[in-house]
């Protein structure tokens, strides 16, 4: 095997590892043919081609990561786990925030929509509303006795937590900030023990009126069944005596 070079003409090499170490890094040993003495111009267009493709793939590989977002714990583990962030202050620390209760939005003086609206029984008559205690006051801009009766009436049947009114005296000044959306549009009022025992004198008369009602319905459908029993049996008779006349 030999090769040789413009600057040493007469040199001879044994092996590809001794021409290599020759030649440095100036010329590829792969595309020599040690037989004939020249270059391989296609192998070597197919290695430079490969170097080219291998650096383009290492600068791919060593783009720098610009992703800021904190590292995910990837465990089997049901629930959320802390992640610690390293850097050059240990006290910092990320962890799991916990699942606050978020209020929905509300839209404020919403009882506004209900002025106006009245009720109609099966008859179609309207219905004459409740006079409210004197205790309760409305506050906010235009609310009447009906609107405050509505949102009252919503509040009962919809909230949960015990019906207040708004608590806070500055709700007078600017109701739009300081207005209490939990609680409809009233001031602030104290149920006393006499209230409690007018409101059960109410109810009773109410109940015994609706007994009442209910008593003189059933007597008198008592007494249509018997009206019609004594028309039917009066019938029977007639056609009886009919028949024996016939005969």
């Amino acid at each position: 095997m030999g090769s040789t070079r413009s600057s040493d003409p007469g040199k001879r090499f044994l092996s590809k590892p001794q021409l290599a170490r020759y030649l440095g890094n100036t010329m590829e040993v792969h595309a020599i043919d040690p037989r004939a003495g020249r270059m391989l111009t296609n192998k070597l267009h197919r290695n430079r081609h490969k170097h080219r493709y291998d650096n383009n793939n290492h600068q791919i590989k060593v783009k720098p990561d610009l992703n800021t977002t904190l590292p995910v714990r990837q465990t089997a583990s049901i629930f959320k786990q802390p992640v610690t962030k390293v850097t050059n202050h240990p006290s910092n620390k990320v962890k799991t925030d916990p699942h606050k209760a978020v209020d929905q939005p509300r839209q404020l003086f919403w009882e506004r929509k209900l002025s106006g609206l009245s009720a109609f029984d099966i008859a179609e008559e309207l219905v004459k509303t409740m006079d409210l205690p004197k205790g309760l006051q409305g506050v906010g801009p235009v609310c009447s006795d009906k609107t405050l009766l509505s949102a009252i009436a919503s509040a009962l049947h919809t909230s949960p937590t015990p019906v207040t009114g708004q608590l806070t005296a500055a709700v007078e000044k600017n109701p739009g900030v300081w207005l209490n959306t939990t609680q409809p549009l009233c001031k602030a009022f104290m149920v006393t023990d006499d209230d409690i025992r007018k409101q059960e004198d109410l109810v009773h008369s109410v109940r015994r009126r609706l007994e009442e009602a209910l008593m003189a319905d059933m007597l008198a459908h008592i007494e249509a069944s018997t009206n019609e029993a004594d028309t039917d049996a009066l019938k029977e008779e007639q056609a009886e005596q009919d028949d024996k006349e016939d005969v």
